[in-house]
């Protein structure tokens, strides 16, 4: 039985696989979507060498998107050189940063704690990357040092409230404690936008929601 369901699973993984070489990019970016939600590393080197054919054509960003999100999501840490000099160039989606920096927090972090990738993203000054690298720490609910967590709270908290900035924070801190926490959700509290105060509500009871982003 297991051995048929493994077989199963090949063969479907295969065909999702196969339709990363679409001629449409809908198709193409259908596929690195479906890849996302399987997190599967064996299509990490599949999904590589979509990308970089898919990077040739500016206009499909979003299938460019994507496939760098299923590419971190699958956890294939050695597409890690190739985003990092990502990174470095110049996209006029700027969407396609924040990609760029959710990936490389999942494929950087060496354990749960590990918050020294966030800080190397911080320090580039690029928005959206930042956003990317937040909304990792949100979505793989990571609970860095008291330190760590105080240096992210001064970095974010002298922003405006109207910013979103603040809401991947807010909904990374469901698992976090202490003073520094407690007046930054005091803070985001007052926040003219109806998402970050209904994540402020979710971390003052310690529950994390399951995100979707996009």
């Amino acid at each position: 039985m297991n051995k048929l369901l493994c077989t199963t699973e090949n063969r479907a993984l295969n065909e999702i696989v196969a339709q990363l070489g679409d001629k449409k990019s809908p198709k193409r970016r259908s596929a690195a979507k479906k890849l996302r939600k399987l997190k599967d590393v064996d299509a990490g080197p599949h999904l590589l060498a979509a990308l970089e054919a898919e990077l040739k054509d500016v206009r499909t960003w979003e299938t460019q998107y994507q496939m760098i999100m299923a590419i971190g999501e699958c956890g294939y840490k050695p597409a890690l050189p190739f985003i990092n000099k990502l990174a470095k160039q110049d996209f006029e989606a700027t969407m396609v940063y924040v990609a760029i920096g959710d990936a490389i927090v999942r494929l950087s972090i060496e354990k749960e704690r590990d918050a020294a990738p966030i800080f190397k993203l911080l320090d580039t000054g690029n928005e959206m990357l930042i956003d990317g690298a937040l909304r990792a720490m949100a979505m793989l609910k990571m609970v860095p040092s008291d330190s760590h967590i105080e240096k992210i709270i001064n970095y974010v908290a002298a922003r405006e409230l109207n910013q979103g900035i603040h809401f991947w924070v807010v909904a990374a801190a469901p698992g976090w404690s202490g003073a520094k926490v407690e007046e930054y959700l005091d803070y985001c509290a007052k926040s003219p936008r109806e998402e970050i105060t209904s994540a402020v509500a979710l971390a003052r009871k310690n529950k994390y929601k399951k995100w979707s982003p996009l």
